[in-house]
């Protein structure tokens, strides 16, 4: 795991951060990847004849070597599974999630659930760091609610225990992803710990990065919903903070990396999962053209690969004569 400065990293999201999306990405300029989150109970008892995980941890040969995000709340379990993802030899670091929201998960005590919990966070913690060789690093949000404000606790413990770095997401648990990301409370944690922190939430243009790295004093930025269907962000911000001007998007470069997006995705899960996940990215690609709003509905009802491509050279078809005319 390199640490370059400033760290521009894409943020791990279920259903969304496959390998496709992170070579993607990559290819743009960010420099620290992670995988979807992985379940170290789901993993350690799953069947081999379980595809999901064999999905859920595939990695590309051309992209770099991302990390590995794990979840849980039992020491013993999180520690064999970190042992276990070590030795497949795949990944460049281990990312503990402290900072899901989704009921399902906090509801077992996990994700951000943990921020209620500090001695178990250090436990889970310590048991991850003492089964694995590879840097370990820890994603999490400011706290659970208004009263368990705790980021900087869990910042602490995880100095003390060597891990690389925090990534703190500007909200609390409660908040979800309403309301705005608090880059002073993400600040005020930084200033308190001796390991670098990473701020998260709201980078959906380059102009963030600076603004945001400057309020908040951090290493780095990781990105996460801002770069579906938009991995030139990553491209954008790096410009925007080496002082370049930022390189436009053409439709046409739009839709040639959805049309890439799509191929690799159907390739990778298959001609029907791979058209129903690519779905919920084609919208994002397509936000903002003119036209995008007509095709949607269509693009939510296609079942085939050849539906979703010949919709996307439809629409490019239909904003090339827009140009023309103009």
């Amino acid at each position: 795991m390199i640490d370059p400065s400033p760290i521009l990293a894409l943020a791990p999201m279920a259903g969304i951060t496959d390998w496709p999306m992170r070579l993607l990405c990559a290819e743009q300029g960010c420099n620290y990847t992670t995988t979807e989150m992985v379940s170290a109970m789901g993993y350690l008892t799953a069947p081999d004849s379980l595809y999901v995980y064999q999905y859920l941890l595939a990695v590309h040969p051309d992209e770099p070597r991302p990390a590995v995000q794990l979840f849980g709340h039992h020491p013993d379990l999180m520690g064999q599974a970190a042992q276990r993802l070590s030795e497949l030899g795949r990944f460049s670091a281990i990312d503990i999630n402290m900072g899901c929201p989704a009921r399902k998960v906090v509801s077992i005590g996990e994700g951000s659930a943990l921020l209620l919990n500090p001695n178990q966070a250090y436990k889970v913690m310590e048991a991850v760091v003492n089964h694995t060789t590879l840097p370990v690093t820890v994603k999490t949000r400011l706290g659970f609610d208004q009263n368990s404000m705790n980021a900087v606790e869990l910042g602490r413990a995880a100095q003390s225990l060597g891990l690389r770095w925090m990534c703190v997401h500007g909200r609390t648990r409660e908040q979800q992803y309403s309301g705005q990301a608090d880059y002073g409370a993400i600040a005020r944690v930084r200033e308190q710990l001796s390991i670098p922190v990473l701020a998260n939430g709201d980078v959906f243009a380059p102009g963030d990065a600076p603004r945001i790295l400057r309020e908040t004093g951090c290493s780095g930025l990781m990105i996460g919903r801002g770069a579906m269907g938009d991995p030139w962000l990553f491209r954008g911000a790096r410009e925007t903070l080496d002082g370049r001007p930022v390189t436009p998007v053409t439709a046409r470069e739009r839709i040639d990396v959805a049309l890439l997006h799509l191929e690799w995705m159907v390739g990778y899960k298959g001609p029907r999962q791979g058209v129903l996940e690519m779905r919920k990215h084609l919208g994002h690609y397509i936000g903002g053209m003119r036209g995008a709003t007509a095709l949607r509905r269509e693009l939510n009802m296609a079942k085939t690969e050849e539906e979703l491509r010949g919709l996307l050279l439809r629409l490019w078809e239909e904003v090339r004569g827009q140009e023309d005319q103009e």
